[in-house]
């Protein structure tokens, strides 16, 4: 079943909109806050788009990342209690959360770098932090470098891959997004 090749051809398309830029500001400062999706999926294909505005998709990126992980920080610093923790149990993120808190307890700061580096969900976080009243300036810091190391990451594979990694993303992308999908399906399993 081929439905990842329309996705992606649906989604090209769409990066090389007049709108794709400030859409993606949007999408990337909802996910540092509450949004499930990551903004990966929209700058790697607005980069293979545009490919010479590689640096700029990726400073865009990492500046509404950063502006969205302040206001994470602001809501687990100052609503916590009557907005964040009914949301986190609502949503079942409560094993999560205590896992981030447990991370803040062993790693410090270093954990807001990880996560902003890595696919774990920053937005766990950014919350975390501020419920946890972190020192603002290191949060900021790591946040801005750890965002900052992965969006120019993308970038900059997908920007030296160009055309040819385009090619292979387009040959592979059904079986990669069904590994996805089958990755994400037992993950829950296994966490259930």
């Amino acid at each position: 079943m081929k439905i990842f090749s329309a996705l992606y051809e649906w989604t090209l398309k769409w990066a090389e909109h007049k709108f794709a830029p400030r859409i993606l500001a949007v999408l990337t400062f909802a996910e540092s806050v509450f949004f499930p999706i990551p903004p990966d999926v929209l700058l790697a294909p607005m980069v293979l788009a545009q490919r010479e505005k590689a640096w700029k998709f990726a400073t865009l990126t990492t500046v509404a990342s950063v502006l969205g992980g302040i206001v994470g920080y602001g809501l687990g610093y100052m609503m916590f209690e009557p907005w964040i923790q009914p949301l986190i149990t609502e949503f079942g993120y409560q094993a999560r959360f205590d896992k981030a808190m447990l991370w803040f307890s062993e790693w410090g700061v270093w954990v807001v770098f990880i996560a902003g580096f890595s696919p774990i969900p920053y937005k766990l976080f950014t919350v975390s932090a501020g419920f946890l009243h972190m020192a603002f300036l290191p949060f900021l810091l790591a946040s801005a470098i750890g965002r900052g190391m992965r969006f120019f990451l993308v970038a900059g594979v997908i920007r030296w891959g160009g055309a040819p990694m385009e090619q292979k993303i387009r040959q592979w992308v059904d079986v990669l997004g069904w590994l996805v999908v089958s990755a994400i399906v037992i993950a829950y399993i296994a966490t259930r």
